[in-house]
């Protein structure tokens, strides 16, 4: 009757491999309340134990963990259970995996295991890794049930929709890192040198008045402030660089030592040497007492085939955080140098179910067994797929009929050696900051400021233009210079005039012609310049100034003729004086320009349309220049001497 009952009732762990497994680990805790595998050196050392000791000791309740890798697992809780019925201890059990806690289940005790577990959930990076997770899942757990509630709740709400920043940095940020670096090392202090030659050359180009101008002229600052701001520069960006990106690793694991990442193969070798099929403790059950002794059967007959010799078979898990950083070979190789014998060693994981022969000693075939091993026996079928034990058994034995069928070579062939796996220490460091991507960082930062000065240079002779708009040359004034100016032009084109004359006048000495001429212009603005563009100036008093400006700047050239186009005075330097038709009943003798000469011969109708016209002081229809105004204007015609004279005048200066 008892049988029949255990019978009808199944045992908690269904899975093959649970009871073996559950009681292999559940000997590890009777023995020490912490265990952590040797199968994951590079992501949790061994030596991490003490660690997770302390901890666990913090909880305030009987705490069991269990550091395995994920590929080990299939049920965390289940195999916690399993755990938990062998040992027949009360507690707090914990499973981690090489990134985090994974699963947590108390027995028999009061302890907040699942908000624990959501706490460190939400609140820790990715990257934390697992023995910063389990240090914030033993926190919670001291707090008890009611705080751990509250606070695995708040790191709910708070961390819903966006993670913690990640707590290290990877080769790639590294690297971008460096290029930031090199652009700003150079593309700053160049952009700084760029700058100051700019607004050198702007400071001689675009002083406002005759001060300011015979200032910039004489007393230039020099080059060397801004190499020094340049230098400074450089030297703050590398400072500032290395303090900012002061990182050295991409991760806050410990590197293991050398005994750590030799444990796992000297396991394996050493029960390799007591048995052919070694089957890892840590993982669950692939083969039956069935299969496992069909397997010793046939490694037997191929031992003692012709041509044949010991096959050793490994049924543990490659992970990349193990010694041969999930190279399936390379661990062979390491198995194979410790056992010291010839012979085929197979990796088979029961995680994934690939299966893997590598010959090393015997006399068979090595690119047979390398490259015509059917993927039937290495990766297995869509069955193979969907069984937990990946049908490991049937392909193993699959895996020994084709190696009886391999041909046999004259003498012993020896495997391949793998290249090494990458050390801890360095697959975790990360490169320099002045390395890699920072020395086209610093071509780029070069680049960068040439674009980037070339932009603000644009911008800026945009606003000085506006604010000191470019003349026109001479000799296209009496093409483009308007009958019917708008008041915005005649704004414009006056401030433009007299700061050119201003400009030219203090670069050259004892012209004074054209120094009487930019008085008289001033005279007119009160001695501002920036008078003529704001609002108030009239119309006639603008083209008076525009007039004397062009007259002024014509004598700085040496063309210090008297004259003043009087069909249009905005036209420049009149060539001489002629009898034209104004309107179209009546003639005027004026100064005339050659344009305005030409049209007078050529075609007479053509002056009155290019006659200046200005507002009338009243309003309504515009009047020539000489009607709308009894000011110094209308001693155009008769040179501008007179002009000047009048504006004296006008002002009462003599």
């Amino acid at each position: 009757m008892a049988a029949l009952f255990a019978a009808a009732t199944p045992a908690r762990a269904e899975t093959p491999g649970t009871p073996t497994q559950a009681a292999y680990l559940a000997e590890r805790l009777r023995e020490e309340p912490v265990y952590v595998t040797d199968q994951l050196p590079r992501a949790v050392p061994r030596s991490t134990k003490r660690e997770f000791t302390r901890l666990a000791e913090t909880t305030g309740v009987p705490t069991y963990v269990l550091v395995l890798p994920t590929e080990s697992v299939r049920d965390g809780k289940e195999l916690l259970g399993a755990v938990h019925d062998r040992l027949g201890r009360d507690g707090l059990y914990v499973l981690v995996d090489d990134h985090s806690v994974t699963d947590a289940t108390a027995f028999g005790v009061r302890a907040p295991a699942q908000e624990a577990w959501t706490t460190q959930l939400y609140e820790l990076p990715y990257d934390a890794g697992p023995l910063l997770s389990f240090e914030r899942f033993a926190e919670v757990v001291a707090l008890g049930p009611d705080k751990a509630s509250a606070r695995a709740e708040a790191a709910r709400e708070r961390y819903a929709d966006d993670e913690p920043d990640a707590m290290f940095i990877g080769p790639a940020d590294r690297r971008n890192q460096s290029f930031l670096t090199g652009i700003l090392l150079t593309g700053l202090p160049v952009l700084i040198l760029l700058t100051a030659a700019y607004v050198r050359h702007a400071r001689r180009r675009y002083a406002g008045t005759a001060r300011k101008a015979k200032t910039a002229a004489r007393r230039m600052p020099s080059a060397a402030p801004a190499v020094a701001a340049a230098a400074l520069a450089a030297a703050a960006v590398a400072l500032t660089a290395t303090a900012v990106f002061d990182q050295t690793a991409s991760s806050g694991t410990k590197p293991p030592t050398p005994a750590e990442m030799s444990a796992r193969v000297e396991r394996v070798a050493a029960g390799l040497l007591q048995d052919s099929v070694y089957t890892d403790p840590e993982s669950p059950r692939v083969l039956d007492a069935r299969r496992l002794d069909r397997l010793h059967q046939r490694i037997d007959d191929f031992r003692r085939s012709d041509g044949g010799g010991p096959v050793y078979v490994a049924l543990v898990p490659q992970t990349s955080e193990n010694e041969s950083a999930g190279d399936a070979e390379l661990f062979a190789a390491a198995v194979h140098a410790k056992v010291g014998e010839p012979g085929v060693y197979v990796v088979a994981d029961p995680a994934d179910g690939t299966i893997n022969a590598y010959n090393h000693g015997l006399r068979l075939d090595g690119d047979r067994l390398r490259f015509g091993l059917p993927d039937d026996i290495t990766l297995g079928d869509s069955g193979a797929d969907e069984s937990d034990d990946h049908l490991l058994g049937e392909r193993l034995d699959a895996l020994m009929t084709f190696l009886g069928r391999t041909p046999r070579t004259d003498r012993p062939v020896e495997g391949s050696s793998p290249a090494p796996a990458p050390i801890p220490a360095k697959a975790t460091a990360l490169p320099p900051l002045f390395a890699t991507d920072f020395w086209p960082g610093l071509l780029v930062g070069v680049f960068a400021a040439l674009t980037l000065s070339a932009v603000l240079a644009g911008i800026a002779s945009l606003v000085l233009r506006r604010w000191r708009p470019a003349t026109e040359a001479p000799d296209s004034l009496p093409f483009t210079a308007p009958a019917r100016p708008s008041t915005s032009y005649l704004r414009r084109t006056a401030y433009a005039e007299v700061s050119a004359l201003i400009r030219e006048c203090s670069a050259v000495n004892d012209v004074p012609l054209a120094r009487n001429r930019l008085d008289a212009a001033l005279l007119l603005l009160d001695g501002d310049p920036g008078r003529a563009r704001r609002m108030g100036t009239d119309p006639a008093t603008l083209v008076t100034v525009i007039a004397l400006a062009r007259a002024g700047r014509a004598a700085l050239t040496g063309r210090d003729g008297d004259l003043c186009c009087g069909v249009n005075p905005l036209h420049g330097p009149g060539v001489r004086l002629s009898h034209v038709r104004v309107s179209a009943t009546s003639r005027r003798l004026l100064p005339v320009c050659e344009l305005c000469r030409d049209t007078a011969i050529v075609d007479p109708l053509g002056i009155p349309p290019r006659l200046l016209r200005l507002p009338a002081p009243s309003g309504g229809d515009r009047l020539p220049y000489y009607d709308a105004t009894d000011g110094p204007l209308t001693a155009v015609p008769r040179g501008i001497a007179r002009v000047v004279d009048e504006v004296r005048e006008t002002a009462g200066v003599h």
